[in-house]
């Protein structure tokens, strides 16, 4: 067993090594000017795509330089296509003179990418555009690393429908029998009503339309940059609307669409989902949980946060299991846009495939909401001046408040409790006070699966060294006496990008040394880091604490299936080929859970009188 954890350990080593040499330097827009160079040229086709209503098309942009051809050009994508000052919010800067540029590309291409092009000076790439709801046009560029110039633009390409509905997802209600849906468009509440409609699969006669809600994010909403200057792009119109009385485990179409004021309709394809159990109810239940995936471009192109280099793999990998998978849980580090906003959109279309299907939970991680002085927990800037403000927006989920991130969600035989943990969650807080009543009040008899979840790990990962205890301050103290009371059976954390799993614990005392079956009276909770989505992995440290019992540095993510109330699988699976490289079953009666748990640490108080006949 040492010898396989150190090869592990120096595979990490050598995964972190190869990435940070592939490091491309961050793109300096902020230093962007404009000198256009008229015996350079950039075009692209064709100048219209979705003329079948695709929301993505490819294309093909050809581009030439007279003289000085160089590795450091490159190709940006902007949309939209604003090439001037009239975008800037700081209107002085050093260097004082311009004109200059103020947004971001949406991505870019290395011009080198092409064959022969610093010989040559001529080349030509492919790009992938998905609909944004705006035009775009193509930059070249001079002088990546230090101040790029842009030296030629190109023709406009633009979508044949701009304002149409686009990535629509399913999220659980706030009661087990509502779905809502959540899509992006470009039409204003003014201009048309959007609405949701619904039936149960083939009945035409149960068919029911229902109005959805919009919201908007202004430039004024977020913190700080880059969200609020070179990275702010709007991100759309965002509408939810509210399927309710579903039937249990009933297939189901839903379209969403607009209703013009010349009562004319846009409608969405349709799409089929199945409805929730309801709680309680013994189906089999198949629900996946990963972390910190973001987003990779399919076509090669490069971003600002461009570290995610598993995410297109964990994404094909659940894509080709959809057919086994009822409920996601990505739990925090979303679309890693950092404060630029386009990548919302480039996110929520990678992923159609998936939220379209099945409920796709969300979590708050520290990329979404964390910015100095705006209430969250951890005072730095890793959301990149969003705040929370764009990813509770883009996704809905049942929460109370929009900026309090916690919420729970039933799902048969499941109880989830999703804590936040850019917000305090210590002993006294709203948060822990939520956290308590979500476990005290679940009905182990109906849901005998009880749930923990959070972004950052409040439990237990073996990558917070020399400590080896706990991800963050005050983490366990709080929380761990909630878990053994209650019986909480699993604990599910991102952050750290990796997989690992403890036995099951209280205080850092195994509650048992069992490693693949657990049955019987409550041992511990069970805490599984996974935060192999996408992002770039952790390492592990050399020592292995001793309530660590798997530990992998490779993309993946987990997945639980209830087959009853008694029988519980659990899989980790690897996002390169979705086969199952760890897991471990938990039979448990009704009756395990009534007593004490196992360590005698938290029993019913019991009566000492005498229990006389009648």
């Amino acid at each position: 067993m040492k010898i396989i954890f150190f090869i592990v350990v120096n595979f990490c080593s050598l995964v972190l090594l190869s990435q940070q040499h592939s490091l491309p330097s961050r793109l300096p827009i902020d230093r962007a000017v404009i000198n256009i160079d008229n015996s350079s040229s950039v075009r692209a086709s064709p100048d219209v795509l979705g003329k079948e209503k695709e929301h993505a098309g490819n294309v093909l942009v050809q581009f030439q330089r007279a003289s000085g051809a160089s590795d450091q050009d490159w190709i940006g994508v902007f949309s939209p296509p604003v090439f001037n000052s009239s975008v800037c919010v700081v209107k002085t800067r050093i260097p004082a003179w311009g004109p200059y540029i103020c947004s971001a590309p949406i991505k870019f291409q290395y011009a080198n990418q092409s064959q022969d092009y610093v010989s040559s000076g001529s080349g030509q790439l492919t790009f992938r555009l998905i609909n944004q709801r705006a035009n775009f046009s193509f930059g070249l560029f001079s002088g990546f690393a230090e101040q790029p110039v842009l030296i030629a633009v190109s023709n406009v390409v633009t979508f044949d429908d701009l304002k149409m509905p686009l990535y629509p997802r399913l999220a659980q209600g706030r009661a087990w029998n509502e779905m809502t849906v959540t899509w992006t468009s470009n039409y204003l509440p003014s201009e048309a009503a959007p609405f949701i409609t619904w039936q149960v699969y083939d009945d035409k006669y149960s068919f029911v339309a229902h109005p959805a809600t919009t919201l908007s994010v202004s430039r004024g909403d977020m913190c700080g940059a880059p969200a609020s200057t070179i990275g702010w792009r709007d991100p759309g119109q965002i509408h939810t609307g509210i399927m309710t009385d579903l039937w249990p485990t009933t297939r189901y179409s839903f379209q969403v669409g607009h209703r013009l004021q010349d009562a004319s309709f846009v409608m969405s394809p349709k799409m089929y989902f199945h409805s929730p159990p309801f709680p309680g109810q013994e189906s089999l239940q198949r629900v996946v949980i990963f972390g910190d995936m973001g987003t990779v471009q399919r076509d090669g192109s490069r971003t600002y946060f461009d570290f995610e280099p598993g995410s297109l793999n964990t994404t094909d990998a659940l894509n080709n299991e959809i057919n086994d998978i009822d409920i996601v849980f990505h739990i925090g580090d979303i679309s890693y846009a950092t404060g630029y906003l386009s990548e919302w959109d480039q996110f929520t279309e990678q992923i159609e495939n998936l939220s379209s299907k099945v409920p796709y939970m969300t979590v708050s991680g520290n990329h979404e909401r964390d910015w100095p002085n705006t209430g969250s927990f951890y005072n730095s800037t890793d959301s990149g001046g969003e705040c929370g403000v764009v990813s509770s927006t883009v996704f809905n989920m049942p929460v109370q408040n929009r900026d309090k991130f916690w919420y729970k969600t039933d799902y048969g035989l499941f109880r989830f409790c999703i804590a936040d943990s850019e917000h305090d969650w210590r002993d006294g807080t709203e948060q822990y006070e939520f956290l308590e009543n979500c476990f005290r009040s679940a009905d182990r008899q109906k849901q005998p699966w009880l749930v923990f979840i959070s972004h950052r790990v409040l439990g237990y990962s073996s990558c917070y060294a020399p400590e080896n205890t706990t991800g963050e301050p005050f983490g366990r103290d709080s929380l761990e006496k909630l878990w053994q009371k209650h019986k909480v059976d699993l604990a599910f954390y991102g952050h750290i990008h990796n997989y690992e799993r403890t036995y099951p614990l209280y205080n850092q005392v195994l509650a048992s040394d069992e490693k693949d079956f657990y049955s019987g009276t409550f041992n511990g909770t069970i805490h599984v880091v996974a935060g192999g989505g996408g992002f770039w992995l952790s390492q592990f440290p050399e020592s292995k604490p001793s309530w660590s019992l798997n530990q992998d540095c490779d993309f993946g993510y987990t997945k639980l299936t209830s087959f009853n109330r008694s029988s519980l699988l659990f899989e980790y699976k690897k996002s390169r080929d979705g086969e199952v490289y760890d897991q471990f079953w938990i039979h448990r009666e009704y009756k395990d859970v009534l007593g004490c748990d196992s360590l005698n640490m938290f029993c019913p108080l019991v009566t000492s009188a005498e229990n006389y006949p009648a």
